[in-house]
């Protein structure tokens, strides 16, 4: 089968590989379709160290190739939706509620990390039960593969923010998963939703998804307008969505005193991420920070289906390109360099 890896440290292209075989609880997928998303950029600049002849790509839809012999929910032939994140359930930190932790930190995120990723014409998921679900006759492909990350990722944002009905939200950088940490923000009931966003496109998405008021940084200080927004108290939450130092310490300072700072970012560079001292109340204003990664499992993933449909969402909207897989030498580099106001790359396999 082809399959698009990671050659080393900024180096990408097409690979020969073997069509992958199940264990007894895993199952084979034949890709329909595939995102490209800014951490597979991260991975090949190395953010997560070396890597030689990896397969990229972490969010993918497919059709069922072949199934393990103690599978018992699916068979060839189905059309399923895979999660980014594939953790071990047996682990005991999946067991304890942090399945994104499975074996070690970050340890469910095997995908295009310790394992071969989802950029190739059928790949492996493992615990095939606890790590798909099937996808609606109702849901296209194009629409259910958002769920194996952006959604979750983003709706993740908006939950461990503990966003009261009525709330104040600040979401810093509308990108892919601040857009839909915004949805999700609007989905919680929230009262003002602030959008920080420069680029004219994303913010006519941010609004599109549920942002009240866009505050452009390029234009004023993007933390004086939050706060004379809410009268100078701060946001009951913001959330961080680009993995930048700068928009870290802006969330620190725009959230109220017993507010929630919510990271969803991927902070893939520098050594340290900064919690400016005063605006943190020296360390006693109450303020919590709450960090996550994309969370995973077939419960997870069936309740987003459940959200495409019955219409609440429509994320297809942030598809901004479409290339087929032989295209994707190209698709990556446009994602990469962020070329042509890329949103979303979307991979055809068929």
């Amino acid at each position: 089968m082809k399959a698009f890896v990671m050659r080393g440290i900024g180096r990408v292209g097409f690979a020969d590989k073997p069509i992958p075989t199940p264990g007894p609880d895993d199952v084979i997928v034949k890709t329909t379709r595939a995102l490209i998303c800014t951490s597979d950029s991260h991975t090949v600049r190395g953010a997560i160290g070396p890597r030689e002849n990896l397969t990229l790509g972490h969010e993918a839809v497919g059709v069922v190739h072949q199934v393990g012999s103690n599978v018992k929910l699916f068979k060839p032939g189905d059309r399923v939706l895979v999660g980014a994140i594939t953790p071990d359930w047996g682990d005991p930190a999946s067991q304890a509620g942090h399945s994104s932790q499975s074996g070690a930190p970050l340890g469910g995120w095997k995908f295009s990390n310790t394992k071969d990723g989802v950029f190739a014409e059928y790949f492996h998921v493992n615990e095939g039960d606890a790590n798909m679900a099937k996808i609606p006759d109702s849901v296209s492909d194009e629409a259910a593969v958002y769920c194996a990350d952006m959604l979750s990722t983003g709706f993740m944002g908006a939950e461990n923010g503990y966003i009261p009905i009525g709330g104040t939200v600040a979401v810093f950088a509308e990108g892919p998963v601040g857009l839909m940490a915004t949805a999700g923000a609007k989905l919680r009931g929230a009262g003002l939703i602030i959008g920080v966003e420069s680029v004219p496109q994303r913010q006519e998405l941010a609004r599109h998804f549920g942002a009240d008021v866009i505050v452009d940084f390029s234009k004023e200080d993007a933390v004086a307008r939050i706060l004379a927004l809410t009268g100078g108290i701060g946001v009951d939450t913001a959330i961080e969505a680009l993995g930048s130092d700068v928009t870290f310490q802006s969330c620190v300072k725009v959230t109220k005193a017993g507010g929630f700072i919510s990271n969803c970012g991927y902070h893939g560079e520098g050594e340290f991420v900064h919690v400016p001292r005063v605006e943190w109340g020296v360390g006693m204003a109450e303020k919590t920070i709450t960090t996550g990664l994309c969370p995973g499992g077939r419960l997870r993933m069936e309740r987003l289906l459940r959200i495409l449909e019955m219409k609440r969402v429509d994320p297809t909207v942030m598809t901004s390109h479409t290339f087929a897989f032989d295209d994707m030498e190209r698709a990556f580099e446009v994602m990469d360099k962020k070329l042509d106001g890329v949103i979303k790359p979307l991979i055809v396999f068929e």
